[in-house]
């Protein structure tokens, strides 16, 4: 097998030599290194044909292989992500981040394939959605872990998930459910960060954010405008209702980090909300909603709730936690045009897992270049 080297080559072997002992044959531990390699290369479609052209195949088998039926186990190459991840970046007030996004396929073969919405496209579509968890720590973000979505109608259907490798244990869980999963990981694992934050997909969710609150864990969830909230009392009113009672005083301007055209500047306002808190410690504690307004005429308005020890929640503070979101959304983008996140042709339970894992594992290490160069 012939293996091209590139400048980032001595990153790879480091992080391969850690995959390694995932491997009890010395072909398929030989060739995921030239699967990293690939995918951090600069040919064009990185699926299956012109990975194996890259690393000198003359077929794909050898990569179909890797990614089918070779033994190792891609969960543990996820605890490796991880810990590579917080190696470079670990922060104790950084930022872990939910995101789903969609990959368009053909057919109805691959795992959990529908047509539903997919925010890569923009619109319904057949296609998958995975669940991901993205680390914005010291100095740059990474992606830490992921699960692939299941709709209802596959769980249903167990003859079509044994078909596509789908393990009898994996029952239905919603994305919210899947975020809960992958931050009780992290936290489990002893991963450094201050806040959770996502989209209103996982802040509409009352389970995961009365989770993280038993945890202590702090966040700033986005949620709709008519979510209901303790408001002077335990009286529910809307989050949009909560904003327009707030006097001119109660907002202020502030950036939610550079953006590509400045300064994302809007104005904001942090309510402090009711809550039943029965001892001191629980009343170290604050529940809030932020809102933002947009600059325009039209002053657009998105909404947060926020749970944080009082003493960290300011609004700058919860403001640069809001703003932090968009670095999943930066990830996303990367990971698809650098590093081939979407470019499988594989359609188990087990391929997918594979090969996103070490699409995941090739970004972190442009990352970690990056953060090493910033560093000199």
């Amino acid at each position: 097998m012939t293996v091209q080297v590139q400048p980032w080559s001595q990153e790879l072997l480091n992080v391969h030599s850690r995959l390694a002992r995932l491997f009890k044959r010395p072909e398929p531990k030989a060739r995921v290194l030239g699967y990293l390699q690939g995918l951090l290369s600069n040919i064009e479609r990185k699926n299956s044909w012109q990975l194996a052209e890259f690393i000198g195949d003359a077929s794909p088998d050898g990569v179909q292989h890797l990614l089918e039926r070779a033994h190792w186990d891609a969960q543990l190459a996820r605890d490796i992500l991880r810990d590579y991840v917080i190696e470079h970046l670990g922060d104790e007030d950084a930022v872990l981040i939910v995101d789903e996004t969609g990959f368009l396929k053909k057919g109805r073969h691959s795992a959990g394939v529908k047509r539903q919405y997919s925010g890569t496209a923009g619109r319904i579509e057949n296609s998958q959605v995975a669940v991901f968890l993205h680390y914005a720590g010291r100095g740059g973000g990474a992606f830490i872990d992921r699960q692939l979505y299941l709709p209802k109608e596959w769980i249903e259907d167990r003859a079509r998930c044994q078909d596509a490798g789908i393990p009898s244990s994996v029952g239905f869980e919603t994305k919210p459910q899947l975020a809960l999963r992958m931050i009780e990981r992290a936290l489990e694992a002893g991963v450094p960060c201050g806040w959770v934050t996502g989209d209103a997909v996982y802040g509409g969710d009352r389970r995961l954010r009365a989770w993280l609150e038993s945890r202590q864990q702090a966040f700033v969830l986005a949620i709709a405008r008519n979510e209901p909230l303790w408001w002077q009392g335990p009286n529910y009113a809307s989050a949009e209702a909560i904003a327009r009672s707030q006097a001119a005083s109660a907002w202020q301007r502030l950036s939610a980090g550079a953006g590509a055209k400045g300064e994302r500047l809007y104005d904001w306002a942090l309510v402090p909300l009711w809550r039943l808190q029965l001892d001191e410690q629980e009343r170290r504690w604050g529940h809030y909603l932020l809102v933002r307004r947009s600059l325009c005429e039209k002053s657009e308005h998105a909404y947060y709730v926020v749970y944080a020890p009082r003493e960290k929640a300011s609004c700058a503070k919860v403001v640069e936690v809001a703003g932090r979101r968009w670095e999943i959304e930066v990830g996303f983008e990367a990971t698809k045009g650098e590093c081939g996140l979407d470019h499988y042709e594989v359609r188990r339970w087990q391929g997918w897992y594979r090969h996103i894992t070490l699409s995941l594992l090739a970004h972190a290490v442009l990352v970690a270049l990056r953060v090493q160069a910033q560093k000199k």
